[in-house]
């Protein structure tokens, strides 16, 4: 009576964990998931959970044998797949950090660095801030339940033994690179594009009156200028990327699921 469960437990928990494979390797690229500060076991809970979801509404072909080189070529496809998927939504996660380098360099903040808590690697502060303000954003926007939606399809776009990425989703994902340094730029532009005024001034000050200390003057001037501008331009970086996430949910679409 106790025992005849049992034969359908092991073929149902290797579906779940082949199907954790994609997920999991999704929330290890993407943002948010795939934070310095999310431990791994919260990451596998909800790998699992997502699993169970998909095990149980859609119909997955897990192989039949666990210890072959055809498993592991299959578990490689939905490792590869999961990584692009999070991996495209990262990048235009970095424009922020583009946008920061920018402003930073012309405003005087470029020593100002400290760890950046998502990824673990020292990054400028305003950085920081803008990184914070876009994974909030992220976040209202539904991005993670969309990047759920996503891996959840991406079954029926890509089912398990016909999940290899061809070449030219391979070079979409590639060139979506660039990408990043063009939001970044356009983000920082307004800031930036006074700044750059602000210099042009104080070079000419400098010509004009050459004993004028331009450290005692224009560094002062740089760092007032470049925070009022960003107070000013802040509700315009704000629309900017929103945009920026909503392109990066479709390129993941796009690129990924075809």
């Amino acid at each position: 009576m106790f025992g005849l469960g049992l034969p359908s437990v092991e073929p149902a928990l290797w579906s779940l964990l082949f199907v954790m494979v994609r997920i999991g390797a999704a929330f290890i690229a993407a943002p948010v998931f795939g934070a310095m500060a999310v431990p791994l076991p919260v990451r596998i809970v909800l790998s699992a959970g997502v699993g169970v979801l998909v095990v149980n509404n859609l119909t997955v072909a897990t192989p039949t044998t666990i210890a072959s080189f055809t498993t592991f070529l299959a578990v490689a496809q939905e490792a590869l797949v999961g990584l692009a998927l999070g991996f495209v939504i990262q990048i235009a996660f970095a424009a922020p950090f583009i946008a920061s380098e920018a402003i930073s360099g012309s405003m005087g903040l470029g020593f100002a660095t400290a760890v950046d808590p998502q990824n673990g690697a020292s990054s400028p502060a305003l950085g920081q801030f803008l990184s914070i303000v876009m994974t909030l954003l992220f976040l209202a926007l539904d991005g993670h339940l969309i990047l759920v939606d996503l891996l959840a399809r991406s079954y029926e776009a890509l089912p398990p033994g016909q999940a290899w990425l061809g070449a030219d989703k391979l070079r979409g994902i590639a060139m979506f690179g660039t990408y990043a340094f063009g939001a970044g730029l356009l983000l920082a532009l307004p800031v930036a594009f006074i700044l750059l005024c602000l210099n042009l001034i104080v070079g000419m000050l400098s010509r004009s009156a050459p004993a004028l200390n331009l450290f005692a003057v224009g560094l002062p001037a740089s760092l007032i200028t470049g925070i009022i501008a960003i107070a000013i331009a802040f509700p315009a970086m704000g629309d900017y990327m929103t945009v920026i996430v909503r392109e990066a949910l479709q390129a993941a679409q796009t690129l990924v699921l075809g």
